[in-house]
C-alpha cells in the first residue's frame, strides 16, 4: 500500500488521476477480472436500455469509448480532498455539482472492494447529470 492507510484510499487517489487522464490501463488495474461497472452512462455511450458492463473486455470498451468522448465542458473532477468514507469494503465520495468553476455533472462513485481491487462499482447521478443525459438523448433522437 505504500503510501496510502488503506486499499480504499489507494483507489480513491488511483481512480481518480487514472479517470482525469484518461488512463485505461490504470483504470482497469483497479478492478476484478469480472468486477461489473453500472452507470446511465453506458445506456448513453452504447444506446443501449442495460446501464451494466461485466468483465475486463467490457470495462476496457466503456472506459476506451468514455475517453474518446470526453471531455465535456460539465466534467471538471471538482471534489473535496480527502473526502471519502471507507468501511473496509465500501468505497464513497462524491463530486459535488457546486464546483469553484461553476456546475459540475454531480456524481456519487460507490465502490465495493475485495482483495484491494473494485469488485462492482456504481456510479449515481444528481439532476444535472441526468438533465444532460437526457437532453443527449433527445437531441440525438431529433437527429434519426
Amino acid at each position: 500500500m505504500d503510501k496510502f492507510k488503506s486499499d480504499g484510499e489507494r483507489i480513491y487517489y488511483l481512480w481518480d488521476q487514472y479517470a482525469r487522464d484518461g488512463d485505461v490501463e490504470g483504470l482497469l488495474s483497479l478492478y476484478a477480472a469480472d468486477a461489473t461497472l453500472e452507470t446511465p452512462l453506458i445506456n448513453a455511450i452504447f444506446d443501449t436500455d442495460n446501464g451494466v458492463v461485466r468483465g475486463e473486455a467490457e470495462l476496457r470498451h466503456f472506459f476506451t469509448e468514455g475517453k474518446r468522448r470526453l471531455p465535456n465542458h460539465l466534467v471538471r473532477w471538482h471534489r473535496i480532498p480527502n473526502q471519502f468514507f471507507f468501511d473496509g469494503h465500501r468505497l464513497i465520495w462524491e463530486y459535488p455539482r457546486e464546483a469553484p468553476d461553476g456546475n459540475q455533472i454531480e456524481i456519487v462513485e460507490v465502490m465495493d472492494l475485495a482483495c484491494d481491487l473494485i469488485t462492482h462499482h456504481r456510479i449515481y447521478w444528481g439532476w444535472l447529470g441526468i438533465q444532460h443525459l437526457v437532453q443527449s438523448a433527445l437531441t440525438k433522437g431529433n437527429r434519426a
